[in-house]
């Protein structure tokens, strides 16, 4: 049988409290409005297929919580359903620990504990146990790709399916644990091969949150005082103007069968 999840700490998680928290990711884990626009898609979606899933299914995140002090940033949205949070982070995580850990210490926080810690090829997961996979950020970060798509079909039930939020724009992080990009084709191809039914991607951001986001690092590379004048420049005047400009011209009108998106989401239907 499935691992049942950890015990859930209370207060009962509610419609205000799941916005609340919501709103934290966005302004402090993601910081969607002033350095990381394209995770805006990974909320929406996490959110969406939250409501969309009955109650009591079973769903497995497979992630890296130990950057947040080993708690699950999806676990909440799933508060109806049957959930457990893998921790895939490396063994070699632990040198860097929790250091995200300051982005969550806020009493909006709604802390749903990690189900346990294991390598992405031995979950301790039964076949066909999950109806719905979650795999938050997480693709770039894994070493041995065969294990990891191998263990997404043996882990989900048939007819059930896989979510997959990767970046397309990235510096390189959380060295030496950063191992690749892919694209949605791309990423729906090991899909398929893997034995799931590649469903359409969904795209996030274009060629001007590219160059905000690369902004955003670039600035890390100042030294500290002239990072914080550049910072305040950047987000009071710069960052505006470039989501303005990714809103008003999403189209290249020079290149045909050409988009730059930050970031997109695939689901695979698993075949029964």
């Amino acid at each position: 049988m499935m691992v049942a999840p950890a015990p859930r700490s209370e207060p009962v998680v509610d419609a205000t409290t799941l916005d609340a928290y919501a709103a934290l990711l966005a302004e402090k884990v993601f910081q969607t409005e002033t350095k990381w626009p394209h995770f805006r898609l990974l909320l929406k979606d996490v959110r969406s297929w939250a409501e969309k899933l009955p109650a009591g299914a079973r769903v497995v995140s497979l992630d890296r919580t130990l950057l947040y002090g080993g708690i699950s940033l999806v676990g909440p949205f799933f508060h109806r359903q049957n959930f457990i949070s893998v921790d895939c982070s490396p063994p070699s995580a632990d040198e860097r620990g929790a250091y995200n850990r300051s982005m969550v210490d806020d009493p909006r926080c709604i802390a749903i504990p990690t189900t346990r810690r294991a390598p992405i090829e031995a979950t301790g997961l039964e076949a066909a146990s999950a109806d719905f996979v979650i795999v938050p950020n997480l693709v770039h970060h894994v070493a041995d790709q065969r294990a990891l798509f191998a263990e997404m079909v043996r882990i989900v039930a048939p007819g059930g399916r896989v979510y997959v939020f990767e970046p397309t724009v990235r510096e390189l992080h959380q060295v030496p644990d950063d191992f690749l990009r892919y694209t949605p084709f791309g990423l729906a191809r090991e899909l398929e091969l893997a034995g799931f039914d590649p469903e359409e991607p969904r795209l996030e951001g274009g060629p001007f949150s590219a160059v905000a986001y690369c902004w955003t690092q670039a600035l890390q590379y100042f030294p500290a005082d002239k990072r914080a004048e550049m910072e305040q420049w950047f987000n009071r005047e710069h960052f505006p103007q470039l989501m303005a400009w990714d809103r008003d011209y999403p189209v290249n009108l020079v290149r045909a069968h050409t988009s730059f998106p930050m970031s997109f989401s695939i689901t695979g239907l698993k075949r029964r």
